[in-house]
Order: structure tokens, then sequence, then C-alpha cells
């Protein structure tokens, strides 16, 4: 029996390494829970017990039920009925009943509503094994942030309504957002919200591009204030899938066949208003999208990691050249740094995942007038910088670990060769699997417009100056010596930006937050090297007795750490003299060096 927790030592490392029982007692209030509900712990160490198990169970089904389907899934797709319905893929509809029996479809709601009340860092994990399983399921089980969404800013009446369903697995949702001419830029939404005489609203209009549109509970960004142009004109409404609410046509794509992605006709449908109206953007949907990154970036990994795996195997095992592939030295380098984009990925999504239990957590300290008011006032001073940080980080994620998921895939297919580009392996699968990462929830263009607000407004200077404060071990000082190097480069090249202006910042983001995630990946990675957690890891030698050898994780990671920062210490000071060299040809030539516009004929 196979098991997507306990063969993956990294995340059981991580989960260790990471004070998991101080965002437990976050989550639980101070374990003030227990005895009202059953799934409600009453210690840190029942709560960090309740995770394990838990993660365990659903890293055997993601092995042994899950992952067995995914090529079918993939094969057969969901398929448009004549009524205007939707049907998912057989194996899909298997393994959402498999999850909801598991009780895990409400992962981070409260207890009161059925939840598990779980962390959103045990859920990255969560999603992250379900992906490498299946990465189009992930686009339901990984939608579990409209409830979130729904218990964050409904009235007490939907949630008792809705969010039971949800956690029993009853019902799925859809962040209905997109239309034919607002992609990214949401302000220009134009589906139409509007009421009637006695105040009821209802929607009218077309969105595209929604993932599981065919949900049962609809979450729609619609224009509630015809008047008013721009985000502040839009409010969110809940609907539910009815006659009024038309799948028009599913899209043709080019992977995760198994999540539909539907085109939605609205005919005044009956909905129900959500928190106030026009914050709809500027407050739900971006809370919604927040969330929605982190999950992707989950999906991310796991999908990197089911790839990484098959590449691993078959270069161990194919013969070449008189001996497996792995021997020669552009393969092995490249299973390396496979792994390591992988490890580093995980780094910056798990340290994300943290940083938001927490501002989750405080919070809900700060809103709670049953709280005293010194305890809301110390929450309230520490979200000042929390906020800016998982504002910074989330971005940075989804950025990083989406294109790293492109990344690895691509390779695996090179690693394999001429069987990596057919579906013998998964490997075609995943690349194509992979190629919406850097997509949707946001395109990595702007998931670096986003961070790169933070590196250039001071909380990377500020988040950076915090690692590097943290405790390390003597073995890895010099490679701190190299990230404060890195550190004094990345404010240099800040500063130089600032004084360029607004353009010149957009258009060397990337190579900014490149450097940026390199510094705080470093950290990250001395960190996990300096760990009093004590684990031993395979290697790929055997013992004498045909086992494989072992080697304790924190001196494993410390070689990872050493390979990873001197690395990049090159490619920071090269970024850094790109982003100096003041290159303005983007803005005075592109029209010579971009040439005319095509006809496509």
């Amino acid at each position: 029996m196979g098991n997507f927790y306990q063969d993956n030592d990294d995340i059981r490392f991580l989960l260790k390494h990471i004070n998991v029982a101080e965002l437990a007692d976050l989550a639980e209030r101070g374990f003030r829970f227990a005895g009202q509900f059953d799934t409600a712990p009453a210690t840190a160490e029942e709560a960090l017990t309740n995770y394990d198990l838990v993660l365990d169970a659903l890293g055997q089904l993601s092995a042994d039920f899950i992952a067995p389907r995914s090529e079918g899934i993939d094969r057969e797709g969901s398929t448009l009925c004549e009524d205007g319905t939707v049907r998912y893929a057989a194996g899909i509809a298997e393994s959402l009943q498999a999850l909801a029996k598991a009780d895990v479809m409400g992962f981070t709601l409260p207890h009161e509503y059925g939840g598990l009340n779980f962390p959103s860092l045990i859920y990255t994990a969560a999603i992250e094994m379900v992906s490498r399983a299946d990465a189009s399921l992930m686009n339901l089980f990984g939608l579990q942030g409209i409830a979130e969404t729904i218990n964050f800013f409904a009235d007490e009446e939907i949630k008792r309504q809705y969010l039971p369903q949800f956690a029993a697995g009853r019902v799925t949702g859809a962040m209905v957002l997109t239309e034919p001419d607002a992609g990214s830029d949401l302000q220009a939404c134009k589906l139409r919200a509007f009421q009637d005489a006695q105040g009821r609203w209802y929607l009218h209009g077309v969105k595209r591009f929604i993932t599981n549109g065919c949900g049962e509970v609809l979450l729609v960004l619609a224009r509630s204030e015809p008047d008013r142009s721009g985000g502040l004109g839009l409010s969110l409404f809940l609907c539910e899938r009815g006659p009024t609410v038309r799948v028009r046509r599913l899209e043709d794509k080019l992977g995760i066949h198994g999540s539909p992605t539907c085109e939605l006709f609205f005919d005044n449908t009956p909905c129900r208003l959500i928190g106030e109206r026009q914050r709809g953007l500027v407050t739900y949907v971006m809370s919604l999208m927040n969330g929605a990154r982190i999950g992707i970036a989950a999906q991310s990994l796991g999908i990197a990691e089911a790839a990484y795996r098959i590449a691993r195997d078959y270069a161990s095992s194919r013969k070449q050249f008189g001996g497996p592939i792995e021997k020669l030295p552009a393969v092995r380098d490249m299973l390396i740094e496979m792994k390591m984009q992988i490890e580093a990925g995980r780094a910056l999504l798990y340290e994300t995942s943290r940083v938001v239990d927490h501002e989750i957590g405080l919070t809900k300290i700060a809103e709670d007038p049953q709280e005293s008011p010194a305890a809301q006032k110390e929450a309230k001073q520490r979200l000042r910088t929390i906020k800016r940080t998982a504002a910074m980080l989330t971005p940075m994620s989804k950025y990083y670990c989406s294109e790293m998921c492109n990344r690895v895939t691509y390779d695996a297919i090179q690693v394999l060769g001429g069987s990596g580009y057919m579906r013998d392996y998964a490997c075609e699968r995943l690349a194509r699997d992979a190629r919406i990462t850097t997509i949707y929830e946001g395109t990595s263009q702007l998931q670096v417009v986003a961070a790169v607000r933070g590196v250039c407004g001071g909380a990377c200077e500020k988040y950076l100056a915090e690692l590097a404060q943290m405790p390390y071990a003597d073995s890895v000082k010099d490679l701190l010596d190299l990230l404060s190097e890195g550190t004094r480069h990345l404010m240099k090249a800040v500063a130089f930006v600032k004084e360029a202006g607004v353009d010149y910042m957009d258009l060397f983001g990337r190579q900014l937050v490149d450097m940026a995630i390199a510094l705080i990946n470093g950290y990250l990675l001395c960190g996990q090297a300096s760990s009093p957690v004590a684990m031993d890891v395979p290697t790929a030698d055997s013992a004498p007795n045909g086992s494989p050898k072992t080697v304790p994780i924190t001196q494993r990671k410390e070689m990872m750490a050493r390979r990873y920062i001197t690395r990049n210490a090159v490619k920071i000071r090269a970024l850094a003299d790109e982003i100096g060299s003041g290159d303005k040809s983007t803005f005075k030539e592109f029209e010579v060096l971009a040439g005319p516009v095509p006809e496509l004929g």
C-alpha cells in the first residue's frame, strides 16, 4: 500500500521543524472548543496527533485510490449534457465521494459547522498530496476557500445553511469571477446584479473560464452599482446551481481535463449578497484569491513531486552507454536541480502558510469582543507586520512554485527522452497539467507585480532582517555571510529602482522578486539545516546488507542549503547588475525591436 504522506520525508520533517503547536493554539483559540465539539482537541499534543492521523489517511487515499484513476480521468474528461448540466469523469466523482467519506472536505472550517478547523499549513500539505495524485481533482478539493470566504464574510443565516454542506462534501463550489472582457482586470467586470421592488437580488450576464462552474454553490462577482465603474462598483453574491444558471460550453483545454472549466450564462438568477455592497472585489475577492494562490502553489508542488519521482526512477533503471543514465553528469545535475527546486518551493510555501495562519489567528483575536482589550491591542500591533509579510509571501509562493513546477515537469520529460513524450508515462500529462499553474488565479507577471511592492516597500528588508536574527548552526555561518552580501545587493538594486520610477520597477520586477526569493529560501534552508529535529533519511547508496544508507536530515539539508545558496549568490550579483544597467529599451525601442503586428493567416 502506498502513502503520499509517509513516503515524503520533506513534508514530515517540515511539519516537525515548524512550530505547528503554536498554529494549533491559534486555530483552536487556546483550545477553548474542547468539550463543545467532538472534533475539537483539548491540547496541542492532541491537535498534532489529529493532524498526523488525517494526513496519514489522506496520504494513503491519494496513493491507493486517487492516483490510479488519474490517467482515466485525463482521457475521459468532463461531459456537457444536453440539459446544460455537466457530468464529471467517473474517477473524479468516485474520488470526491471518497474524500467526503474521509471527512476532509471541511479542512479549515470551524467545528461548529462540521469542519476540522485545521490550520492552513496542514491544508497546504493535504492539497500537495492530492495534487500529486491528480492535479485536476485538486481544483475541486482545493476550492474549500469558497466556504472559507462564506465563513469570513457572510451573515450567520447563510453560513448555517451552506457551510455544513461543504464540510460534509454534499456540495462543491466555484469562484465565478472572470468574464470574456474581464480576465486579470477584474475591475472591468460587467455581469449585472440588480434588485426588484422587494429588494431581492438577481444576476444577469456571462462568465467565462470558471473552474468547476457546474458546482452547486457559486460565489459571483457582479456590478451592483451601475453608475460606478471600477472595483468600487462591484459586490459579491451567492447563488445556487439551477435552471437560470446554464453552462453554455466546456472549454477544450490543454490539461487538467478532470476539472470542468465552464462558460456560464446567468438569466436573472436569484442570489444573495455576501457581506456589504461595493466590497466584492477590494475586500472579499482579494481574500478569496489569496487563499486560492496558496492552493495553486501547493498544487504546483504536488505536480512537480510526481514528475520528479518518475524521472528519478527512470534515470536509475534506464541503461545507456554501459550503465544507468543517472551516472551521466548532465542527468545527475538535472535531477539534483529538480529536487532542490521542489524543496526550496516547499520551504517557501510552508513558511507562507505559517505566516498566513498567524494572520488569520491574530485577526480573530483582534476582532473578538470577548477578548481583553490588552489581547486585542497586542494582536492588532502584531498584525501590522504580519499582514505585510503575508501580502508579499503569498504572490511569491504562487509565482515561484508554479514556475518551478513547469521547469521540473519539462525536465522530467527530458530525462525520459522519447519515452517522456509518449503517453506510456505520466510525464506528458503532468507537463500539460502544470502549464495552467502560471496562469490561473493570477499570472506569474501579476504575482510579480504584487510581490515587488513588498520588496521595494520595506516589507522584504524587514523580513530578511528577522530571518537573519534567527539561531543557526555554526556550520552554515559562511552561508549566512553570502546571504548578507546578497541582501546588500538587493537593497542597492531597490534603491536604484526607486530612483528610476514605478515603470522601471515593474520592468525589472521579476529580477527583484527572484533575488528576494533566493535570499528568503536561503535563510529557510539554513534554518532547516540547523533544526533540532532528529530524523534520518535514506540515500541512494546501499549498506553492506543491501538496505539503503541513511543520514541525518539536517546533514542533508545543509548540503542542499550549500548548493542552493552558493549557486544563487552568483545569480543575485548578476541580477543586481542587470537591474543597475538602466536599460530602458523596452520603453524606448519597442516598436522597432518587436516589429509590426503580424498578419495571422
